[in-house]
């Protein structure tokens, strides 16, 4: 259907990667990187360059989210592998899940596989929001900020009581869509998406109730956990700046590069330019005949991520290869196992407005001159 398609150069974008994926990593962060020569790179993560990197990085995050009862904790793996981690060594007896997507789910699948403790599930079909609650049976709350798989956003954090602790995967969501994240016990995420990091890394931060928890579960010789995902050697470790075992060095710089950019504008400044963005796509979406919002409610329309159905006698398939063929948008397909006709966009930060106006167009110029 779009063999003859052309894109007028004025609609072109400066960068093409729109995938919520992989973060768009700004070239200058590389070429920043390349300036340390021999000074970084190569260097033990146990030596002051690095640590001096990772503290530099904590600090980040303290200033950018204003923390003062928490404490940044890191280490290698992702959320994917804090799933895991949280279930063996935060989770006491019974912990409850909120779904509304893939991540959530698997989060939720993760701890149902662990023997001795049980799982309480809340659950919604794909594509609605829900309404988070606190359990009398659960001793730990299981929370996903932005559920990357469908654009759900949370809009509420439960209250706590002393017994209870609150976890929150914010993994596509931390840094522009806020929450009170001083009222969750741990709150953490990959920094692949917002920071402009790559995979195979996770920061935390740890209230003094979580670490508490975290101790006490470690120090009971009867349940088996993992060296890697022993909670003290995480939280001793991210106290002395490094990580338990050898980290990407460059993951670090990268994180930390956008932090300092960050925080030259402040949470509340990206939060609002994230507001104004994720209002073009939606408008958007909701001027053209052919197109709808996936979420339906707005107030559950994420800030980060935006899933906009397709009408079915458009093929998106085959229009999405067609612009990454020609090189000018990658990576905006809807969520593999959704099996949805769906553009599935990222407005991570280092995504600009000017380039989003321009995607719009070209999807809207593509789709147009076939119908």
């Amino acid at each position: 259907m779009f063999e003859n398609l052309t894109i007028p150069s004025n609609l072109k974008p400066n960068d093409p990667r729109f995938g919520v994926g992989p973060s768009l990593i700004p070239t200058e962060y590389v070429n920043s990187l390349h300036d340390t020569g021999v000074e970084l790179l190569g260097t033990s993560h146990r030596k002051p360059a690095v640590k001096n990197l990772v503290k530099e990085v904590q600090d980040g995050f303290i200033q950018y989210f204003e923390l003062t009862d928490h404490e940044v904790i890191l280490g290698n793996g992702g959320a994917t592998f804090l799933w895991d981690m949280i279930g063996l060594g935060l989770t006491e007896n019974c912990s409850k899940h909120h779904v509304c997507g893939e991540f959530s789910n698997k989060w939720h699948l993760a701890h149902d596989k662990i023997p001795w403790i049980d799982t309480c599930l809340e659950k919604v079909e794909y594509g609605q929001g829900l309404q988070t609650s606190n359990s009398d049976k659960c001793d730990l709350i299981a929370l996903t900020l932005n559920e990357t798989s469908t654009g759900v956003q949370m809009v509420d954090v439960p209250q706590s009581d002393d017994s209870t602790i609150i976890c929150m995967d914010a993994t596509s969501g931390a840094g522009q869509i806020e929450c009170n994240h001083k009222d969750v016990d741990f709150y953490y995420f990959s920094p692949q998406k917002i920071f402009a990091g790559e995979g195979g890394l996770f920061f935390g931060f740890l209230s003094e109730k979580a670490k508490e928890r975290a101790l006490k579960i470690q120090k009971d010789q009867k349940r088996y956990i993992p060296t890697i995902m022993d909670w003290k050697l995480a939280i001793d470790n991210s106290k002395k700046n490094q990580t338990y075992n050898t980290p990407s060095v460059s993951n670090l710089f990268f994180v930390n590069e956008q932090l300092k950019a960050m925080n030259k504008l402040g949470r509340i400044k990206i939060n609002e330019m994230a507001q104004i963005k994720a209002q073009h796509v939606y408008n958007w979406a909701e001027s053209k005949e052919y197109l709808s919002c996936f979420i339906q409610d707005e107030k559950f329309r994420s800030k980060s991520v935006a899933t906009i159905d397709v009408d079915e006698k458009i093929p998106v398939s085959e229009l999405t290869q067609k612009l990454r063929d020609q090189h000018l948008i990658y990576d905006i397909d809807s969520y593999r196992k959704l099996g949805r006709n769906q553009f599935r966009i990222s407005m991570f930060h280092n995504v600009s407005l000017e380039n989003l106006e321009k995607l719009t167009n070209i999807l809207s110029h593509s789709i147009e001159s076939v119908l």
